[in-house]
């Protein structure tokens, strides 16, 4: 099993930041995806960013030129910077570990970002 443990939501502004972190730990496998996803009210959760643990990053268009995913292999530790931040960002952040297939996933329990217009 893995354990995820995630940090950093809270409230904000309009235009301000917030980073996110998620620690690892447990049983866990040396290719992996480590990624966030979001799920706002009504809606479907969705992708934000992933990174590979060869520093392979995808993002989404929503969220492009604004937030940044990083990770530190050692410390098996991803983090999400997010700036300029939108009321549309507003949603439950949730960490992801998974393999490359895709077959073995995990989640933290999910972390509020809410920003005020």
């Amino acid at each position: 099993q893995v354990q995820l443990v995630e940090s950093g939501g809270g409230s904000v502004q309009a235009g301000g930041s917030l980073r996110l972190s998620c620690a690892a730990s447990g049983s866990l496998f040396s290719n992996n995806v480590m990624g966030w996803y979001r799920q706002a009210p009504g809606k479907q959760r969705e992708s934000v960013a992933t990174i590979t643990n060869d520093g392979n990053t995808n993002y989404a268009d929503s969220v492009k030129g604004r937030f940044t995913i990083s990770r530190d292999n050692a410390k098996n530790t991803v983090y999400l910077q997010m700036n300029s931040l939108k009321p549309e960002d507003t949603a439950v952040y949730y960490c992801n570990f998974a393999s490359y297939s895709g077959k073995r996933g995990y989640w933290g329990q999910g972390t509020q970002v809410t920003v005020s217009s």
